[in-house]
This record gives C-alpha cells, structure tokens and sequence, in this order.
C-alpha cells in the first residue's frame, strides 16, 4: 500500500453525519476484524484490550487508535457490548437456548441490575479506550447493541415470535424492561463518557434481505420510541447518532427518520440497494455511511475494487453527508488485500497526500 500523509480531523466525520457534504469524504468503518488488523500491523490489539491488567489493556488501545490512524480515518469505532453483560445471554449470536421463555422466567430477570452490571464490567476499559486517542481523532460508537438485539439474545427470535402470538403483554414487556435498561445505561454513559466520542451509535440489525424481521408497527411501538429516547440524550450533548442497521428497510425508512430522529444511517448489500440509492433517496435528509458491499471486497480483484468505489464515489458526490466504507464490516474472511485497495482507492478519490 501507498505511504500516505496521514493529519486525521474528526471533525470531517462529525460534519458528515450532521448531512454537511465533506470533499474530503471521510472513511468509516463499523468493525474491522483482528485478522485484517494482524496482516497490517503485526498487532493484536483486541486480545489485550480487556484485560485485567489496566496496562495491557491501554497497550491495545493504543494498537488499534494506531491502525485507524494509519488507514487515514479520522475516527476510531468502539462499541461496548450491551448483550454481553446479560444474564443467560448468547440466543442471538451463539444459538443458545433462550433464557425466557414464560412470565415466570421474566420476571425473575435481573432487569435492575443491567445498568450497574455494564460499567462494573466497561468503565476502566471506556476510559483507557478514550485516554488513547491520537491527536485529532475522536471515537464513533458507544453502548454496543440496540433495543431488539439485546431482546433477541436473551429471548432467541423464533421464541420472540411465539410470545408475540401467545403472550402479547409479555411481549411488549420485554421491549419495555430491555428498553429501560438500556436508557438508564445510556444516560450514564453520556453524562461520564461522551467527550471522546464525536458520533454516537449503536448496531441494531432490523431486517433481511426482502423486509423487516418484525412488522412494521411492532418496530413503530417497541423499539423506535426506545431510539428516540437515546437520540435525545446524545442530541443533548450536542452530538449526532448513526444508526447501524442491515436490511431492506426502505418501506419504513421514513418512519425510522422521523420517528427515531437519526442523524446519519451505515449498512447498505448491493443485492438490495447499492449504495447511491441510499443517497439519492435520503441524502437530502440525512448523512449516509457505507459504499462497497463487502462481497465485492471478498471476491473481486483490486483493480474492479478500485473501478467500484471510484464509481461510487462519483455517484454520490455532493449528496449530503457521506462517509465511505464496506456496506457491513471487516469480518475476518475480507481478504486483507480488498480490504487494503478499498483503502487506497478512497485515498486517492479524495487526493490524500504521500509521504516524502
């Protein structure tokens, strides 16, 4: 890869996601996998960064603040897992068993001691995380997980299903109690953590390929009015939010700007919508992360990775905010190299210098 001149501003990224077009397109990423990491660097920085030893993990920190850096971002993005601080957690992404599946069960939930139990766990890793960054950047990112997510993990979606037909005020409940939760950690997280974070967000994965994965009105009642409750306390701090969220949402998009009140929106899969359609229809009301569809990463050369994002920069030009990256993430499979060509191609789009 080229040797870039590398004077990172996090400002581009915020500017972006308030819908203010930024010539400089900033680069974005939700999550770029340790491989990737490894193959560049020679670091390893999510094996230490919570480690019981505080050192170790300010070492990570700085490992990764470093990678982002050295790509040429101007944020770094961290979430801190709200799913994983769960009792009986591990429905959602490692097929367990859900932890509730009657009345009984939830009401035996710990629902009280969400919130405490996710900064016993995170707090000293926030504050070494913030206390890394290079000069000039700022972080993306904040409570990991959103509101149906979290449900899912500690319920299991076909079980979710099954309680929305058999036990409807048990389902609203568990949106409920999930919700409280997690805006009594996020009103804690913003009053002790914000200052290091420039966009706030949050991953919340709404739908599939054709439509959504709840009906429309479920979303409406159980799960936008628990967003919205988040995006006022970071409008608060005067600070922007992006939603994360993979799917074709296209039917009920509006309703998810207007009702959630997000800022900018990431996650976009070419077989339902590239990327320019995202900012045709919406650039107007909202700043739009994403670009390539990370199985053109997986399975093109770099030189098409280049035609490609060089195309889809060009469509998008002066759409509102953007700021470009794989529609989804860096998972591990991504070949480094069109991980590294998307890269270079953005570099060279928006005229980064070299170094010498």
């Amino acid at each position: 890869m080229k040797a870039y001149r590398n004077a990172p501003d996090w400002r581009n990224l915020a500017r972006a996601a308030r819908n203010e077009w930024v010539p400089r397109v900033p680069l974005y990423e939700h999550i770029v996998g340790a491989k990737v990491i490894y193959e560049i660097t020679g670091n390893r920085p999510y094996e230490g960064m919570f480690s019981p030893h505080l050192a170790e993990s300010r070492e990570a920190f700085q490992q990764y603040w470093d990678f982002w850096r050295r790509m040429g971002y101007d944020t770094a993005s961290m979430e801190f897992s709200f799913c994983e601080i769960l009792p009986g957690r591990g429905a959602l992404g490692e097929h367990k068993e859900g932890a509730i599946k009657t009345r009984e069960d939830f009401e035996r939930y710990p629902w009280e001691e969400l919130p405490e139990r996710f900064f016993a766990r995170y707090a000293p890793y926030i504050r070494a995380f913030s206390q890394a960054a290079p000069q000039g950047m700022m972080a993306v990112g904040g409570v990991g997980n959103g509101v149906f997510e979290s449900v899912q993990d500690i319920v299991g979606y076909m079980d979710l299903c099954f309680i929305r037909e058999d036990d409807p005020e048990l389902y609203a409940g568990l949106f409920q109690r999930m919700g409280e939760a997690q805006c009594a950690v996020w009103k804690r997280f913003m009053e002790e953590f914000a200052e290091a974070f420039c966009v706030l967000r949050f991953g919340d994965d709404l739908g599939f390929h054709t439509a959504t994965l709840l009906p429309h009105d479920d979303i409406r009642a159980h799960i936008l009015p628990v967003y919205r409750q988040i995006t006022d306390m970071v409008h608060a701090k005067g600070k922007p939010f992006l939603l994360h969220s993979c799917g074709n949402l296209f039917a009920m998009f509006d309703d998810i700007i207007a009702l959630a009140n997000i800022d900018a929106k990431h996650s976009n899969e070419d077989s339902i919508a590239p990327f320019p359609v995202w900012a045709e229809k919406y650039g107007d009301r909202i700043g739009n992360f994403g670009g390539i569809d990370t199985d053109v990463l997986c399975r093109f050369d770099e030189s098409y990775i280049r035609k490609y994002v060089f195309d889809c920069l060009d469509a998008v030009k002066g759409r509102g905010g953007i700021a470009f990256s794989s529609g989804n993430s860096i998972p591990d499979y991504v070949p480094t190299a069109g991980y590294l060509a998307m890269i270079e191609a953005v570099r060279d789009w928006r005229g980064d210098p070299l170094e010498g």
